[in-house]
């Protein structure tokens, strides 16, 4: 169609098709408010808060940023681009609120200052405190709100007055903030809070961080060398942890250390806090094959275990949990008998048929859990996720359809997100008592191309794939170069049944290639095992599992096994890189994008996790690397083309990674071309850019497979 945008721009303007997307739902438990975020367009970055009422479908704006700044640009401190970051947020506006217990004072930062809106009456205003803000959330019973501002731990009341400091950094305390979640939290624990408020709102539960202890790396910008570097605090594996405490602090200016072994369970994972019992902590060894489940005493800071948790391999960390019933029993997710099952009390709710991924909501009836197939599913359910309603009677599937499902609820309104793929984007229904009463709109903009992906199982372990091939397609056509396509490592799972998680991969197809995902071992979604079969072998586990996948489906599928390239970015990046320098009887191109490279710059958390720790198993992290300070590690002698993306400014992959392959495959006499992106983090935000990398990539991949 003349002057139709092209995909390239319409995926970076819209930011992946998620702006004008309903999203952050919150269900008042009167059930008479569905608070929300969403922009104006399917173009526009910025959020505002709305309010839905579920009886007659009407929404009004309780938020809007333009408004409330008087049409000025946003501003953001050094903290609230760091949670941005730590998030993956890119939109602008309004990008995260909380709520008090009624759901009717609503607390958010804009441009570092404090707003509070009334979502009942549909009014903001501004409180007039210190700055820059981060992260403001109310007080249960929606009088205060508590705030982070210059390191320090700050409430005021919801009028504006009395406002004070009730954790700040002492003389010299350069290094210390309270309220914030550290690094290691943030980007791999999913905790993004550092404070949480007592339910008779009179006292606060607060992170006390020092990262005095974390070595410093310096990022600077090139492109202006008249700027000193930024310092970051970047706990890499091997070296030392942030020290994190807790402080129960209240309102009356009382203050008491919440005690536990800190030495053996150094990593706070998780705080909870309900009506319904005393705080509950999940604190893990550094190790994370040992956890444990403590209550608080709020009198004296002591704490008493619960449960304990042990696994040879290691724990995971699940949204949602721990948490309490209301009648004070613990719910927490665990791997037994080869499953991953809801646990409530003593007594597991689910068996093998589920696949336990995240707990929704706890009320007094049931727990509302997302779950994918089990192991021992008569249905595979490739790619679905789906909401189910769990208590001691039963198991009961809310969402319907072959698809990607989430919930939110309170009392008997429920906001179910359906994405399917048939349509393009995601579906926000509201159900009250089971019954389907209004729908969300979304002003996402529809994609220029529909993706066809295939979702099928390959070779002997039954590995998710989805297969795109180009649009229109015949099988005259004949065999195509293959592209695989993956992120194929922890936490990211990319082969799912919602349309908009393979258009990328549906342009790549149609510029020519027969495109492959597959998701190997590691990935997230089938079972316990399926996710720790990496455990120290990393890089040949996930590496065979490509092959495997490649091979297998070239049986029955039109792939010229003779012309091969590999695409990834993050741990998809390190996978590619390793597919070209290992692999390259199997693979003859390769783009590599913010690759990790040398496991021993990577962070504590994460990497420990899955290689041990580098002072007792420095041969793991040489054979999981791709490069070490030897040069490149467990390469082949065939060379094949690489071409290497990084940002700059990343600060969670370092450029470093990148710049260590670039030196060793230098010194290896290894031709390879490398794409530095200056002021360009982790997620590549920039329309421009984002553009530009889809098209350069292709003009690469075919230069390099001879397809010119």
């Amino acid at each position: 169609m003349t002057g139709q945008i092209s995909f390239p721009r319409q995926h970076a303007r819209t930011q992946r098709f998620t702006l004008g997307a309903p999203r952050a739902f919150t269900v008042s438990p009167d059930g008479e408010r569905v608070a929300f975020l969403r922009s104006r367009s399917g173009t526009d970055r910025a959020n505002l808060l709305w309010v839905h009422d579920p009886g007659s479908g009407e929404e009004r704006i309780a938020a809007d940023p333009e408004a409330l700044l008087g049409g000025a640009s946003e501003e953001l401190s050094a903290e609230e681009r760091a949670r941005r970051e730590r998030s993956r947020e890119g939109a602008a506006g309004v990008v995260g609120y909380a709520v008090d217990e009624a759901a009717e004072l609503a607390a958010f930062a804009l441009s570092g200052r404090l707003f509070t809106a009334e979502l009942r009456a549909g009014t903001a205003r501004e409180l007039p405190v210190p700055g820059p803000v981060v992260d403001p959330r109310p007080s249960p019973d929606g009088r205060r709100v508590a705030y982070v501002a210059g390191g320090a731990l700050r409430v005021v009341d919801a009028d504006g007055a009395a406002d004070r400091a009730l954790a700040a950094p002492g003389d010299g305390e350069t290094d210390v903030t309270y309220g914030l979640a550290e690094f290691i939290a943030a980007e791999e624990m999913d905790r993004a809070r550092g404070f949480w408020w007592c339910p008779d709102s009179e006292s606060l539960l607060i992170a006390r961080v020092d990262e005095s202890p974390v070595q410093r790396f310096w990022i600077s910008d090139p492109t202006h060398p008249n700027r000193a570097p930024q310092e970051v605090a970047y706990p890499a594996a091997g070296t030392a942890n942030a020290d994190v405490r807790l402080l129960l602090v209240g309102l009356d200016g009382s203050r008491t250390e919440v005690e536990w072994d800190r030495a053996a369970y150094p990593y706070l994972a998780r705080v909870h806090w309900s009506p319904a019992g005393p705080p509950l902590l999940l604190v893990q060894a550094r190790n994370q094959r040992d956890q444990l489940y403590l209550t608080v005493d709020t009198g004296t800071g002591g704490t008493r275990m619960l449960h304990a948790d042990e696994d040879p391999v290691w724990l995971d960390l699940f949204p949602g949990v721990p948490a309490w019933t209301p009648d004070g029993r613990l719910v927490r997710i665990a791997d037994e008998g080869g499953a991953r099952v809801l646990v409530v009390g003593a007594r597991p709710l689910t068996g093998p048929q589920l696949h336990v991924r995240a707990v929704l909501d706890v009320s007094a009836d049931d727990v509302l859990i997302s779950a994918s197939a089990g192991p021992e599913a008569d249905d595979p359910g490739t790619g679905e996720i789906h909401v189910y309603r769990i208590n001691e009677l039963g198991i009961e599937r809310l969402s319907e359809g072959r698809g990607v499902h989430s919930a939110v609820r309170c009392g008997s309104v429920l906001v179910l997100s359906s994405a399917s793929l048939e349509t393009s984007g995601a579906t926000a229904r509201v159900l009250n008592d089971s019954k389907a009463v209004t729908v969300i709109p979304s002003y996402a903009e529809k994609p220029v191309l529909t993706a066809a992906p295939r979702l099928v199982r390959a070779g002997a372990r039954h590995i998710p794939c989805a297969v795109l091939m180009p649009t229109g397609y015949r099988e005259e056509d004949g065999p195509l170069p293959v592209l695989m396509d993956p992120y194929g490592g922890p936490h990211g799972q990319r082969v799912v049944a919602a349309h908009n998680a393979h258009l990328t991969s549906q342009w790549f197809a149609d510029q020519g290639f027969a495109v492959v995902v597959a998701d190997g071992r590691g990935t997230p979604g089938q079972s316990p095992g399926w996710e720790k079969a990496v455990a120290h072998n990393l890089a040949g586990v996930t590496l065979d599992d490509q092959v495997e996948a490649l091979q297998s489906l070239a049986g029955n599928h039109p792939l010229d096994v003779t012309r091969v390239a590999i695409r990834g970015w993050s741990y998809g990046g390190y996978l590619a890189a390793l597919a070209v320098l290992r692999r390259p009887d199997v693979f003859h191109a390769g783009v590599v994008g913010a690759p990790v490279t040398d496991q021993r710059l990577y962070d504590t958390h994460y990497t420990e996790r899955y290689l041990g720790h580098p002072d007792e198993q420095g041969e793991v992290y040489d054979a999981n690397s791709v490069v070490t300070f030897g040069g490149l590690s467990g390469a082949a002698e065939t060379h094949r083309p690489m071409m290497i993306i990084h940002g700059l400014a990343d600060d969670n992959v370092l450029a470093a990674h990148t710049l260590r392959l670039s030196s060793a495959l230098l010194d290896a006499g290894r031709p390879h071309e490398v794409l530095p992106l200056s002021g360009v983090t982790h997620m590549t935000p920039q329309e421009q850019v984002a553009e530009n990398l889809l098209l350069l990539q292709v003009d690469f991949l075919k230069r390099s497979l001879g397809l010119d």
